[in-house]
């Protein structure tokens, strides 16, 4: 689109985009790496959680890194895109609760959960394997258990109200990874509802749709927005004070 401004983030399995044009709302897309360099993509920043490849002529110069992010106390090693949701979900609950905690659930390739105090300070996370993740590892380390696709929720191997005993070993292997993830997620957002400090619960990542149904009720209050990450590196790669 001429006139466009764009923002990426390489993530750990596929490339997240986000562009504004024209005054309209932005745009989100996501697809896996390409095969070939962006010369001319009209980059304004972009960011990566592992390394990157020469072939892909991305500019160093508008490289997006931790150290931007304003959260106190976030260690140099820290994923980029765990900083960016942790300040993201932050800065938006003060929005809405002023002096508020957050807990960012971001289901990706990883799911990773990441808390921010109410002054803005990192308190530190936890890390486990996420939905696709794990059912790749469950059909290699066994001897039985089949390969299930990436796009088992789309072909109906789980999905919510679905059979949640279910006879089939594709789909009993789709239903218990989904409810292994909520479970964690649940456990975390009671164990921060018992704090005494104010609390929100915010879920991001491609599988935040798998997990938002088996989240209810929620024991904390609950934000869903897909696009948390990619809405903080355009916030703050676009002003210096945000």
């Amino acid at each position: 689109m001429a006139g466009s401004r764009r923002w990426l983030l390489i993530g750990n399995s596929r490339w997240h985009w986000v562009e504004s044009g024209a005054g309209g709302p932005l745009r989100y897309w996501h697809h896996m790496p390409p095969q070939g360099g962006l010369d001319g993509c009209g980059l304004e920043a972009w960011a990566a959680v592992g390394p990157v490849e020469p072939g892909w002529n991305l500019p160093e110069r508008l490289r997006f890194d931790v150290g931007r992010v304003p959260l106190e106390g976030l260690p140099p090693w820290l994923g980029i895109d765990r900083a960016l949701a942790g300040w993201g979900a932050w800065r938006r609950e003060q929005l809405l609760q002023p002096g508020a905690a957050v807990l960012v659930a971001d289901a990706g390739t990883a799911l990773s959960l990441t808390r921010v105090d109410g002054g803005g300070h990192f308190r530190g996370g936890r890390l486990m394997a996420g939905f696709g993740l794990q059912l790749r590892a469950l059909a290699a380390g066994t001897a039985a258990l089949p390969a299930v696709p990436p796009a088992a929720l789309a072909q109906g191997l789980w999905a919510p109200g679905s059979e949640p005993w279910p006879e089939a070993t594709a789909a009993a292997m789709a239903t218990g990874v989904a409810q292994g993830l909520a479970a964690a997620v649940r456990a975390a957002a009671q164990e921060l509802a018992g704090s005494g400090e104010p609390t929100a619960l915010w879920l991001t990542g491609g599988d935040g749709p798998v997990l938002r149904p088996l989240l209810d009720p929620p024991p904390l209050p609950l934000r869903h927005n897909p696009d948390l990450v990619l809405a903080a590196l355009v916030a703050l790669s676009s002003d210096p004070d945000p």
